[in-house]
């Protein structure tokens, strides 16, 4: 977990340890959480093997969808930090050669933007 040391003191990390209780059902045997990031309701879990979008719906949050992207299908990156009046930071993600992000997702405040993007740049670029 050396990478991620760094990581863990930012507000909105989450503790694989405390993923594992809910999503362990959602992992290959030979798969296990290394980090998590924490958006009100949504997460961002970032496998070995991939990374997990976690998108609870509607009022209740009983309705979950789950998006799996392969490390190597992730062809592209951006972020958009916030500004003075726009609070919230941006990540995009492209999938392979496709001409609009697959993933559009908004960040407050409490998860550090930089720190989301430099996880995903250690398994993408690697």
């Amino acid at each position: 977990m050396g990478i991620f040391s760094g990581l863990m003191g930012n507000a909105g990390v989450v503790e694989p340890e405390t993923l594992n209780d809910e999503y362990h059902k959602l992992l290959t045997e030979s798969e296990h959480i290394e980090v998590g990031f924490k958006l009100v309701r949504d997460l961002f879990i970032f496998t070995n093997k991939r990374l997990i979008l976690v998108n609870k719906q509607g009022v209740t949050g009983k309705k979950v969808e789950y998006l799996s992207l392969a490390y190597g299908s992730i062809s592209r990156f951006s972020i958009e930090s916030n500004g003075t009046f726009d609070l919230d930071a941006e990540l995009k993600i492209w999938i392979s050669s496709s001409p609009a992000p697959a993933v559009t997702q908004k960040f407050n405040k409490k998860v550090n933007i930089y720190a989301v993007q430099k996880t995903l740049a250690n398994y993408v670029l690697n």
